[in-house]
């Protein structure tokens, strides 16, 4: 059996040290002992570490510890750098020359006005007065920045020194980890001591301390040097507009030449919300209540049929039953669309490691992009109104589904895969009879949080002319009403808290009717 840690000869234990760290290895076979044996904290120091900072990391292939305080010790030149040179003050004494050169135009102007008996030659001395006021107190701010310098200086340098004293007593205890991975993985773990990995240190230390230091301490980068500070231009004009204008001319491009594509998928979202505004706006409401409360109570049970009574009561009594119904509607179309679309796709993705590492960019870019910024392409595409409301919350509501399905269909068990196919399972009696009931739990979360988000949806899709709740809240919000914008929020989360609790509710009692035992 393979030896770890310490429990080898003393003998083995300094010829593994000494394959390890290279150089040194008496002193890191001593250390490392040290530490291995240790009851409380122990107290190892490294004095190359110490006088070598983070350099010393970067030689040893511990680039964790060398970002650490790389990043520390330029906050602590930084310090160094404005008490020493950083021209404290500098700001006040720029804006004190400025205040002077007006003071001596308001004189020369009362001088001139005086000798010509211009009566305005009493303002021009008063503002020379209250312009000689303000640069008294302009000049006293900046004595007192330059009196700081020493303190500042002072506060760098001991925090340049704490630093160096911390790497010294933690290098040891990082490297011995270290040490310890090398051990159970000697290819993956970095060993010895490399002069090209404390070159390349080097180079990254060149490339962030100095044009730091010149940024913090004598001050902005003159306006001709700034858009070639890293070697190439980075004006705006130079890559902003020609990309933009460029990418503008694409979306004009594809909105013509897909226009047939796109009023396509706007006329069949249309007719799917039309059929559900009809049933759900145009019924009278206390039949549509009736029903939904009658639903609830088959799908979810008595409790579940209590607050969906509740909610909608809520809905009818401040006469928010038609937008609301609106917003229903809306989320209604999104949500199956999600469901419809995004539960084959993670089935797909949870049987396709290399279907889901394609689709990953793409999940990340719908979820993390900002809500206004797709819904330019959305407009440039599908114009403004209810189906594009319903496809701007299309792409926000679907990762979840499409992700937690995926996550379910990976979380079944080979175990009990192999055994259904070993029975003669096909793979879609596998799939419908095994895999897809085992990751139900996980597939009703995803559905739960697809439903919760595209109704978050709801106010960010009002700004493209979606209407119902949202066009509530967007109102009050530009009119500073608090009580009507309070109300409609709440109607939006009762209209949430109905679908979700009619949906997990009849999840859960399915799956209880379904228990073993029962």
């Amino acid at each position: 059996m393979q030896e770890t840690g310490f429990s080898a000869s003393p003998d083995r234990l300094a010829g593994s040290v000494g394959d390890f760290a290279g150089a040194r290895p008496a002193y890191y076979g001593r250390e490392f002992e040290k530490i291995q044996s240790a009851v409380r904290f122990p107290w190892s120091w490294n004095t190359a570490a110490a006088l070598a900072g983070p350099f010393w990391g970067a030689a040893r292939g511990l680039w964790g510890l060398f970002w650490t305080f790389l990043v520390l010790e330029v906050l602590a030149l930084v310090q160094i750098g404005r008490g020493w040179w950083g021209e404290l003050g500098a700001d006040k004494l720029a804006r004190l020359d400025k205040l002077t050169l007006k003071y001596n135009e308001f004189l020369a102007k009362h001088e001139a006005a005086k000798l010509a008996g211009d009566p305005d030659a009493a303002s021009f001395l008063k503002r020379a007065e209250n312009l000689d006021k303000i640069m008294n107190r302009v000049a006293e701010e900046a004595a007192l920045a330059a009196q700081g310098a020493v303190t500042i200086l002072a506060t760098g340098l001991v925090l340049l020194i704490g630093m160096r004293l911390v790497q010294g007593f933690y290098a040891n205890l990082r490297y011995e980890k270290q040490y310890l991975g090398w051990r159970a993985d000697p290819a993956g773990t970095a060993s010895g001591l490399s002069w090209t990995r404390a070159g390349l240190g080097a180079l990254l230390w060149l490339a962030i301390v100095p044009l730091t230091l010149y940024r913090f301490t004598v001050g902005k980068i003159a306006p001709g040097l700034e858009p070639w500070v890293a070697f190439f231009p980075v004006e705006k004009k130079s890559y902003y507009a020609p990309v933009s204008t460029w990418m503008d001319g694409g979306f004009d491009w594809l909105s013509v030449k897909g226009a047939g594509v796109f009023d396509g998928i706007v006329a069949a979202i249309r007719a799917v919300l039309d059929g559900l505004e009809t049933v759900f706006v145009d019924t009278p409401w206390p039949v549509v209540m009736t029903v939904i409360v009658v639903v609830a109570w088959r799908l979810a049970g008595p409790r579940v049929a209590v607050f969906t009574g509740a909610a909608l009561a809520y809905l009818a009594l401040f006469g928010l039953w038609e937008t609301s119904m609106v917003t229903v509607s809306l989320l209604g179309a999104a949500a199956f669309l999600c469901v419809l679309i995004g539960i084959p796709l993670g089935v797909w993705f949870g049987k396709s490691q290399r279907a889901y590492n394609a689709a990953l960019p793409v999940l990340d870019f719908m979820q993390t992009m900002p809500a206004f910024v797709y819904l330019i392409p959305i407009i440039a595409f599908f114009g403004t109104g209810k189906p594009p409301g319903v496809l701007a919350t299309l792409v926000f509501g679907m990762p979840p589904v499409i992700r937690l399905t995926a996550l379910g269909i990976r979380g079944v068990p080979e175990s009990t895969k192999e055994a259904a196919t070993a029975f003669g399972c096909t793979r879609w009696t596998l799939l419908k009879d095994i895999e897809i009931p085992l990751a139900m739990p996980s597939i009703m979360t995803g559905v739960n949080q697809t439903i919760l988000m595209c109704l978050s949806m709801v106010v960010i899709a009002s700004l493209i002319g979606a209407k119902g709740l949202g066009q509530d809240v967007l109102v009050a919000l530009q009119y500073a009403a608090k009580g009507q914008g309070m109300l409609a929020g709440l109607a939006i989360l009762f209209c949430a808290m109905v679908i979700d609790r009619i949906v997990q509710g009849h999840y859960k009692r399915s799956t209880a009717r379904h228990r073993p035992g029962r």
